[in-house]
């Protein structure tokens, strides 16, 4: 492989598509980046949004140069679908690289960004959870992952629809919402008069206010609320307090499906609902232990994680130790 070879890392995620362009060495000769490239949350606009990355990463290189990519795709599986991979080919070949993509889950992307090891767990919890087997830096089993309507327990959805079931809850009884209820119906019906919150004789029309306004959106917007759980925890709200407990409990048993105590390598956290100062992902490291022995790590740069990938795909003996901390730091 000449030594003017380039490799490219890249991440579509719902918020962002980012692009980086590397050298052998490891060092970055090149960025891009560009709203949601998501195909999955996106169908209109991901792909314009991936050739306005590319075309920026690309700026004063050779596309040619390019010899191996990796790009994470989140809503990956929408790449399935031929007019969706057309739109995506079109605006690979339209900025001019002729290297074959290799687009892989956002799952393997997120283990490569926090650890060099081959083998390991990875855990992604935001808006959705999804749990990962990597070995040989594969993905070769997953665990949860099955979207708001039928899984994704413990999750920013998860969270924000168990918050306002509590309240609902508390509505039929008859019983004080208390301070997370409070919040929960400030957030969504932002223009309620503070003082009918609290009174019970309008818990009716509360009751299905709350119901008819969630019922008229868009389900994934309920994970909005996740931040409303987490500010009530810390306030020591009893309800948050339970939720983000069962929130931790619901993670460790979607991991626990797949490692065993004697699986000894590294288990990487993603995703904001599992991040260091989360209280979920305070709560899965501090409770981890009793199902699984190896270190846990937290993910890092998830492009620069794609990026290394594309180094060893280039040549393996270019996935060092030394270009993962330089690429993911």
């Amino acid at each position: 492989m000449p030594a003017s070879a380039l490799v490219l890392g890249g991440d579509l995620g719902g918020t962002s598509t980012r692009i980086v362009i590397a050298d052998h060495d490891g060092n970055v000769v090149g960025r891009g980046a560009a709203a949601g490239g998501n195909p999955t949350s996106h169908p209109a606009s991901a792909a314009a949004n991936f050739g306005q990355a590319l075309h920026a990463a690309l700026s004063g290189l050779d596309p040619t140069a390019v010899k191996a990519a990796v790009v994470g795709a989140a809503g990956g599986s929408a790449l399935g679908r031929p007019d969706v991979k057309a739109q995506f080919d079109a605006a690979w070949s339209g900025v001019g690289l002729v290297v074959e993509p290799d687009f892989i889950g956002d799952l393997e992307v997120a283990f490569a960004s926090g650890t060099a090891e081959p083998d390991g767990t990875v855990l992604i919890v935001g808006t959705g959870s999804n749990a990962g087997l990597v070995r040989d830096h594969q993905l070769v089993r997953t665990a949860g992952g099955h979207g708001w309507l039928l899984g994704d327990e413990g999750s920013g959805f998860w969270l924000g629809r168990e918050a306002v079931r509590s309240v609902l809850l508390a509505l039929d009884l008859g019983e004080p919402i208390g301070l997370l209820g409070e919040a929960v119906v400030r957030a969504i019906l932002p223009d309620r008069d503070e003082q009918t919150i609290t009174l019970r004789e309008g818990y009716d029309v509360l009751r299905d206010d709350l119901i008819r306004t969630v019922n008229s959106r868009p389900p994934v917007l309920l994970a909005e609320l996740a931040r409303t759980v987490v500010t009530a925890y810390e306030r020591n709200d009893d309800t948050a307090r339970a939720l983000v407990k069962r929130a931790a409990e619901l993670l460790i048993e979607t991991v626990s499906r797949l490692t065993t105590t004697s699986d000894k390598g590294p288990m990487v956290l993603a995703g904001s609902v599992a991040g260091e100062t989360s209280p979920v992902g305070k709560l899965i490291r501090e409770n981890i232990h009793r199902q699984f022995s190896g270190e846990v790590l937290t993910a890092r740069d998830g492009v620069g994680g794609a990026t290394w990938l594309a180094l060893g795909a280039l040549d393996p003996a270019l996935a060092t130790r030394e270009n993962h901390t330089r690429l993911v730091s």
